[in-house]
């Protein structure tokens, strides 16, 4: 069957039959599908195949999921996705005659525009990354709610895929060795579940389970007009795109991660974070990261063993079989947490360290500028006009603010993450309960302290203020009030273990190598 749409996509390369200029032909394959690039727009066919969790081995079912595929995809991606074109015998495009296949036609776009070209090229810069995750999350927000009698999200139906990825590639695997880099990596994902049965119900009930892209990966991001546009979502299988949120964004991660940037790959996630402020889905990342391995696993398992593929290509795909599985092994093993407390004054680099901190240990960050705002329904980078000791700044709000975080500090530190607290610490009071968490979780716990002259912190904060994208709105009046009132740190009455720094690149780098032999 799959030789028969090889032959019509062959067939279909004549400019004669297209009602559009033609500037070349060329063809991109994956396990489940064929794209014809025409030069101004591309044919996207379903190959006849049944995989289990994907049917598109008749006619009827391909049409319907090329429909489909149009309707999901113009979620994220209305500029990219025009329409379902019949193809008739002949062959015609139209359905002038008896129809034989369908395919979604699709405005196409530099292939070197796509986000996996991008880094491959490193042309992809933390902008994009930042622009991207702040794209999903506003996905997220209004992606539609499963409903609560839908077994969408249910513990069982989760576990299902996971399940099946494992079947599957021992399925197509042979030799003990094989199985045994395969075997301990599905104990974990079993034993995992069984202790997040209710995690998992309490995100259903809480509304978490959405419907999603469900693919979400590098290969599927194109920059469009400078914007990240996400492509090609899951139309074949709902189970596999109503998921959870976080289960989403632990595929780019993977991603990111499979590719040698988990400082990308932290980014992306604490930008979505900070956006989203869905910390309590950490508590399933890793688990989610280990499917979400498994799922490229078993994609390049069944692609390899397809009968079209060459003994070249198949060595390379079994390659990155073997780095995903390897991937995923790494996810099962965790190391002790630890807490890290920026501290000083407005303008003392904080936020840019600890950004440097967050990409390079990796950890997750919260910053009391977001969560303060959060706390009083305004987005992040919202300005209040509140002034010092007023609104939001007012003392009870700052103490409110302060517990958040330790709360939220808390539930990180529980789910197995490094976390950062990007706040100004300026009192003993306000650093104390941090502290004692640390302690009761047996957690190391270490004081950032950031440093730098005041005309310097003056000149920064005036800057930022003109710059007006900060989510900061410390002004000079703020700072003096800060330089009147702010105690010292103490080593001898800290409890914590203090590290003087700057934002230079050298100090920041001095930092980092520190706090990695401290945490090994």
């Amino acid at each position: 069957m799959t030789d028969a749409l090889h032959n019509l996509v062959k067939a279909l390369q004549q400019p004669a039959l297209f009602p559009h200029p033609v500037t070349r032909f060329a063809v991109v394959e994956t396990h489940i599908s064929i794209v014809l690039l025409t030069g101004t727009y591309a044919y996207k066919f379903k190959k006849p195949v049944n995989f289990g969790f994907l049917d598109f081995s008749t006619l009827a079912k391909r049409k319907h999921f090329c429909a489909e595929e149009l309707r999901l995809n113009r979620r994220l991606a209305p500029e990219l996705y025009l329409e379902v074109v019949p193809v008739s015998a002949g062959p015609h495009l139209g359905a002038d005659g008896d129809v034989i296949e369908c395919a979604v036609r699709m405005r196409e776009f530099e292939q070197a525009s796509q986000f996996d070209r991008m880094l491959d090229e490193d042309r992809l810069t933390p902008a994009h990354i930042d622009a991207l995750a702040v794209r999903i999350a506003e996905f997220h927000a209004t992606a539609t709610v499963a409903e609560p009698e839908s077994t969408y999200g249910l513990p069982a139906t989760v576990q299902a895929p996971v399940d099946e990825n494992f079947s599957q590639v021992l399925e197509h695997i042979q030799g003990a060795q094989e199985h045994s880099r395969v075997s301990p990596v599905q104990d974990w994902a079993q034993r995992t579940y069984s202790g997040l049965r209710p995690v998992l119900q309490a995100r259903k009930d809480s509304g978490f389970i959405r419907e999603c892209h469900g693919d979400l990966h590098l290969r599927n991001i194109a920059l469009v007009d400078d914007v990240p546009v996400a492509f090609d979502c899951i139309e074949f299988n709902d189970k596999l795109r109503w998921i959870d949120i976080i289960s989403e964004v632990a595929f780019m991660v993977m991603d990111l991660d499979h590719r040698g940037r988990p400082d990308l790959a932290s980014r992306f996630l604490n930008a979505w974070l900070e956006h989203s402020g869905d910390y309590a889905g950490l508590s399933l990342l890793r688990y989610y990261l280990v499917y979400r391995a498994m799922v490229r696993a078993k994609v390049d398992c069944l692609r390899a063993h397809q009968p079209d593929v060459d003994t070249g290509a198949q060595a390379k795909i079994l390659q990155d079989y073997h780095a995903y599985i390897e991937l995923a092994g790494r996810y099962t093993k965790a190391r002790p947490p630890a807490l890290l407390l920026m501290h000083g004054l407005s303008g003392s680099g904080k936020t840019t360290v600890s950004q440097f901190l967050l990409e390079k240990l990796p950890a997750i960050r919260m910053r009391s500028d977001v969560e303060r705002k959060r706390l009083h329904g305004f987005a992040g980078n919202a300005r209040t006009g509140a002034g010092v000791d007023q609104g939001i700044y007012a003392r009870n709000a700052n103490a409110r603010t302060y517990r958040q975080l330790a709360l939220l500090a808390g539930k990180v530190l529980d789910a197995g993450h490094n976390v950062i607290i990007d706040a100004a610490f300026l009192q003993q009071a306000q650093r104390t309960p941090f502290i004692e968490l640390a302690h009761a979780r047996a957690t190391r716990c270490f004081i950032i302290d950031c440093q730098a002259p005041e005309a310097e912190l003056r000149q920064r904060i005036t800057v930022r203020q003109h710059g007006r994208q900060d989510a900061s709105e410390a002004s000079v009046e703020v700072l003096e009030n800060q330089l009147r009132h702010y105690q010292p740190l103490d080593s001898s009455a800290t409890g914590a273990e203090i590290l003087v720094t700057d934002s230079d690149a050298k100090a920041m780098a001095r930092l980092v190598t520190l706090l990695q032999q401290q945490l090994q």
